[in-house]
């Protein structure tokens, strides 16, 4: 069944998904287009409306990504997000420049005329600034009708025409309101219908996984997290015993994790093998400090792990439960810049003896979970912390050892049994220990140490796109500090960081 859509236009932006993803949220089916699509077939896909993203290039340099001229003339409604707003006053004779005063982070927007965008809206709120330029002048037909400190014309529309611009961003949830505004941009501007739900996701998928593969077989790459286990029971339901799930313990894992795949698995009643490769990944990351060098140590060592495994069951495609922050951190969406490259995405082998299926990569995390809880995965896993698929490879900052990796498995399993204990796990929505490539000097028992520091990360979000650090009880934080040193040989010293993404990342590397 064909869907009419909302068009997100993409510039380059790293949140251009999160835009799609905030306007399904809403019930609206959304598709993410280049920016450089042809206006027939813009008219051919017949939009509700165009939402245009923000991106890193300013519109008066040469060479910056502008649509078709054409685009603005369809009478679709369209919404341009910051560098989106840009370049419809670029487009239309207004003026872009660089900005005196760059706006990064909150700001308070003011409402300054009634519009169909603001309904139900209060006159004041928090929105999330990250722009360097800015309009110094407005095109002719259009007027301001909401403005921040450093920013006269934080929020636009043409007195005629459904066009509409943005300088903050309203599909971060920093932004107040932000989801609301999207909703009446689709509802009150656009007239769109409600015409996207999970479950129609699910069938969607199911179809298209059947008619993908085929009669052909299908082996997991299965970790045992909420992403490749709802990849797992969802291809089942497509193509049943023709998926066969493998479980590679890279011994990269955490304290006691092996084990409770395992068991988790069984219960799932899904086809399943454990591999025990622990020794050969730890050989292969031998003197290996660079992050991105272990991250594509670690993915090429997974494919041919998988490759050797997948001769014998004769599978032709590797199922992997990719999500979307991890294609678009590692540059899979056109325009975007690479952060780090995932071990299932950027850190595949050029030349793979099999096919890629990987069924979750348009989705969030929060978006799988409710994938999986309509599929029937137990609690238990839909409510795990994300876990990275390098594991404790990239929680060792610099080379990876079996003597640090023991230490950094005690240190977690000490935090996260304690977020347990405390009733703050399932509170945060990714927490786990750091192990630092530097030593600290402190004192135990009247006697001096020289030993290594443990960095603690509990970050709050909805998505992995952007997060903020968890705000833990300093109480619970000075327990877990005196557990870890009391209990950890090596640690001397536990520190908290609180960095926000942006402009950090999750992990440290």
């Amino acid at each position: 069944m064909s869907r009419r859509p909302v068009l997100v236009f993409n510039f380059g932006s790293q949140y251009v998904q999160l835009i799609a993803r905030r306007i399904r949220e809403l019930g609206v089916y959304s598709q993410i287009v280049p920016y450089y699509i042809d206006p027939q077939e813009v008219e051919r896909l017949n939009p509700y409306g165009i939402i245009f993203s923000g991106g890193p290039a300013s519109v008066y340099q040469e060479g910056a990504p502008l649509p078709h001229p054409k685009i603005l003339d369809l009478g679709v409604p369209i919404l341009g997000i910051c560098y989106g707003l840009q370049t419809i006053v670029h487009m239309l004779g207004g003026k872009v420049e660089r900005a005196q005063k760059q706006e990064y982070g909150r700001a308070t927007l003011r409402v300054l005329k009634e519009d169909p965008l603001f309904k139900g809206l209060p006159k004041e709120f928090e929105v999330w600034m990250s722009h360097a330029d800015k309009v110094s002048v407005l095109p002719e037909g259009f007027v301001a009708l909401a403005s921040s400190e450093n920013s006269p014309y934080a929020v636009i529309r043409h007195s005629e025409r459904p066009i509409y611009g943005v300088q903050f961003h309203p599909e971060v949830t920093h932004t107040s309101y932000g989801k609301e505004l999207l909703g009446n941009f689709l509802f009150e501007v656009c007239k769109a219908q409600v015409n996207w739900q999970m479950p129609d996701f699910i069938q969607h998928k199911v179809e298209e996984i059947r008619q993908t593969v085929g009669n052909s077989k299908v082996v997991c790459a299965l970790s045992g997290g909420v992403d490749s286990t709802v990849a797992a029971v969802l291809t089942y339901k497509a193509i049943g015993d023709r998926l066969f799930c493998i479980f590679v313990d890279h011994g990269l894992l955490r304290k006691g994790e092996s084990q409770e795949v395992e068991e988790s698995f069984k219960k799932l009643s899904l086809p399943f093998k454990k591999v025990d490769a622990s020794e050969y990944f730890l050989e292969r990351l031998k003197g290996v400090e660079n992050p991105e060098q272990k991250r594509k140590i670690i993915g090429h060592t997974f494919i041919e792990v998988f490759e050797r495994e997948a001769k014998e069951f004769g599978a032709e495609y590797l199922l992997q439960g990719t999500l979307y922050p991890d294609v678009v951190e590692s540059a899979g969406i056109e325009g975007a810049k690479v952060i780090k490259t995932h071990h299932n995405v950027g850190g595949l082998p050029e030349r793979m003896n099999l096919k890629l299926l990987e069924p979750l990569r348009e989705l969030f995390k929060d978006e799988v979970r409710k994938v999986g809880e309509l599929l029937g995965v137990p609690e238990n896993i839909l409510k795990r912390h994300p876990f990275p698929g390098p594991g404790l490879a990239i929680r060792i900052l610099g080379e990876v050892k079996k003597e640090d990796l023991e230490i950094l498995r005690e240190a977690d399993y000490i935090f996260i049994e304690e977020l347990k204990r405390w009733g703050l796990y399932d509170k945060v929505w990714q927490a786990f220990a750091v192990l630092l490539p530097v030593k600290s000097v402190g004192v135990m028992g009247d006697v001096r140490t020289y030993e290594r520091v443990v960095g603690l990360r509990a970050v709050d979000s909805t998505d992995g796109m952007t997060a903020d650090w968890s705000r833990l009880p300093y109480e619970f934080l000075d327990h877990v500090m005196r557990r870890i040193i009391n209990e950890v040989k090596g640690i001397n010293r536990v520190v908290y960081d609180i960095s926000s993404k942006p402009p950090a990342t999750i992990e440290w590397e």
